[in-house]
């Protein structure tokens, strides 16, 4: 996974991401930063502070000093890269940015954006381009719950998206309790799809219930032989109990049957996968959340989950629930 941008978005307002307080925020809110929904333009509409932008923008600056922004992220995790977003803002753009982080156990106090020694620097000043998506790889590998985006010295971003591996705290689970492997908030990504023309493979494994059909994995129709896929590395290897597969919102585009295979890797680039069945093939209903559990076949601990779709279709979230394997 070379595309940091195909890792799941920590930062994202769907997955609990708060911007919590910007030194500024004249002409636009912070909020938008955080949004999933691409920015947009909407020519000609103006508020009473000026015309109307879908980001974060800042008053023109009339004294030294830069803006900022403190951000909780939605998942606590090892960022790989970020992407400052400036969609729209081409005469109204900063210059540059920075970027910050720290791993915090709760929200430092709301001033900690104008300096916080507990912040570490991610991402050093570097020039931004206007009406652009601004991709930078983030080096430093540690785990982060909050950052600053800092932007010199004024101006606007419509996105911040800050891509990354989530990095769980095990700690919040019970001993021994049944939990969903897959599941994006406890480390479970969804590496691979067959296609994804209709919906992306990382709605799968969100935590929350789907908001339409446009919120799941679908893909195009299927026209010759075969069927689709999507293949998930478990947050933590562990035997899987009971599988539900919601296809909410999915009436006529519905996959006709599914089934599940795992297998257990050092690795996803280790080598060819030696997929074993767990689920059997089995019917799919439209519109509708299934849960499967005794049609599960025997097995020992796996690490990713190959779950299959024929031929074709839309689901809308994935759970795979079971027990982690316990570590040394």
């Amino acid at each position: 996974m070379s595309d940091f941008t195909e890792l799941v978005d920590l930062a994202g307002s769907r997955l609990g991401g708060v911007a919590l307080v910007a030194n500024d925020e004249f002409f636009a809110p912070k909020e938008s930063l955080l949004l999933e929904s691409e920015p947009v333009w909407r020519e000609g509409e103006y508020t009473d502070r000026g015309k109307w932008m879908d980001g974060w923008e800042t008053r023109r600056r009339r004294e030294p000093g830069h803006d900022w922004c403190l951000v909780r992220l939605g998942l606590a995790g090892i960022v790989r890269g970020v992407v400052v977003d400036t969609s729209h803002f081409r005469g109204n753009f900063p210059e540059a940015c920075s970027i910050e982080g720290a791993s915090l156990d709760a929200d430092p106090p709301l001033e900690a954006g104008a300096g916080d020694a507990r912040f570490r620097e991610l991402l050093p000043r570097t020039p931004l381009a206007g009406n652009t998506r601004n991709l930078f790889p983030i080096a430093v590998g540690r785990r982060v719950t909050h950052l600053v985006l800092r932007i010199y010295p004024d101006g606007g971003v419509a996105r911040l998206r800050v891509h990354g591996e989530v990095d769980p705290d095990w700690s919040r689970h019970a001993p021994g309790a049944e939990i969903d492997l897959a599941a994006v908030e406890n480390g479970g990504r969804v590496l691979d799809a067959s296609d994804m023309f209709f919906g992306h493979r990382h709605h799968l494994i969100y935590p929350d219930p789907p908001l339409g059909m446009f919120d799941g994995w679908e893909t195009k129709r299927r026209r010759g032989p075969g069927h689709d896929w999507a293949v998930v590395e478990l947050g933590a290897p562990g035997r899987i109990r009971r599988v539900e597969v919601d296809t909410r919102f999915f009436k006529g585009n519905a996959p006709g049957a599914c089934s599940l295979e795992g297998a257990a890797l050092a690795s996803w680039r280790s080598g060819r996968p030696e997929w074993r069945e767990l689920l059997p093939r089995r019917s799919l209903a439209a519109d509708a959340r299934q849960e499967f559990a005794g049609e599960l076949l025997a097995h020992e601990p796996v690490s990713h989950a190959r779950f299959n779709i024929y031929p074709d279709g839309g689901v809308a979230r994935l759970r795979l629930f079971g027990l982690p394997e316990p570590t040394a």
